[in-house]
């Protein structure tokens, strides 16, 4: 009599071949599950993608958790920036603001971004509270 243990092993291993296969054909990693090169490309690649008006929440669905963020309130209203690593300058095993782009929304809608943009954020005023 034969044994059907090589086919029941040979069975299972296919399916889990299958199943491997499937996986990596439809997943799709978030930035946020990108490691930091992979996110830098993908963040560099969607810089070209937006556009002045979109809403933080837009912005945060494209790129992910920033790398580093602050706010304030000058002139009455709101003022956020949100950095996100765009470019390698150092092999230190951290990511630091010059490593990255900044995007500034004022009240909650992108307004500039890039170089002179952290700038323009400190150079702005703080209302007193």
């Amino acid at each position: 009599m034969k044994s059907k243990v090589p086919v029941i092993i040979g069975s299972i291993f296919f399916a889990y071949i299958a199943f491997v296969a499937v996986i990596m054909a439809t997943y799709d990693p978030t930035p946020d599950e990108m490691d930091w090169e992979d996110r830098q490309a993908y963040n560099r690649a969607q810089l070209t993608e937006i556009a002045i008006g979109q809403s933080i929440d837009e912005i945060k669905a494209m790129f992910g958790k920033a790398d580093f963020s602050e706010a304030k309130i000058s002139n009455q209203q709101n003022l956020q920036i949100l950095f996100y690593r765009t470019h390698h300058k150092e092999s230190d095993g951290e990511t630091t603001k010059e490593e990255c782009t900044p995007l500034l929304f004022k009240q909650g809608n992108l307004v500039a971004w890039g170089e002179d943009t952290y700038q323009q954020y400190l150079t702005s005023q703080i209302d007193s509270l």
